[in-house]
């Protein structure tokens, strides 16, 4: 599955959060320690849900960048 990831730069470093996992986030001095811990996070987050017979939740967000004059 592909899950769609927002990365947030901080006041002090990042943040991550998965739109379609609530309640899955992560939080890091750089977005490269934060990319890995998220990967880490959505792992945990699903193998909880498994654990807990829930269902695993179909990806439903999708990203679109758009551009607008400055």
């Amino acid at each position: 599955m592909t899950y769609v990831v927002v990365y947030e730069q901080t006041g002090n470093g990042w943040s991550a959060y998965v739109p379609d996992l609530p309640g899955c986030v992560a939080a890091g001095k750089t977005r490269e320690e934060t990319e890995s811990l998220i990967r880490e996070a959505i792992l945990f987050h699903l193998e909880g849900l498994r654990e807990s017979n829930e269902a695993i939740p179909e990806p439903g967000t999708w990203i679109e960048m758009v551009e607008v004059p400055a």
